[in-house]
């Protein structure tokens, strides 16, 4: 039982900074629950995979479009197409913002 309290307490002490303060998100009448988002994402990537739709995704589909969508989030989609393509323009004015 103490290792398991130990390893517990080592993972709340490593991760501290990502756990949520529920009592303060409720006492400002924030959202507290992503249910909605994941249950919405869920129904969209279990939709995709059926065999009978048009524009199934594989698996290896479904994970390159998560890691370019991980990148734009991120602001590092250009700067990983810049190091595959060390040719390309790296000025930010040569495409709008918007584009992605």
């Amino acid at each position: 039982m103490r290792k398991v309290v130990r390893e517990f307490r080592t993972y709340i002490d490593a991760n501290q900074a990502f756990i949520p303060n529920y009592g303060d998100h409720y006492r400002h009448d924030e959202v507290i629950s992503t249910s909605f988002v994941e249950s919405t994402v869920n129904y969209v990537v279990s939709k995709r995979f059926v065999k009978k739709q048009q524009m199934r995704w594989t698996q290896r589909g479904a994970h390159l479009l998560l890691q370019t969508r991980v990148q734009v989030l991120n602001d590092d989609l250009r700067k990983t197409f810049i190091r595959w393509f060390p040719g390309m323009s790296t000025d930010e004015q040569a495409t709008p913002k918007d584009a992605a």
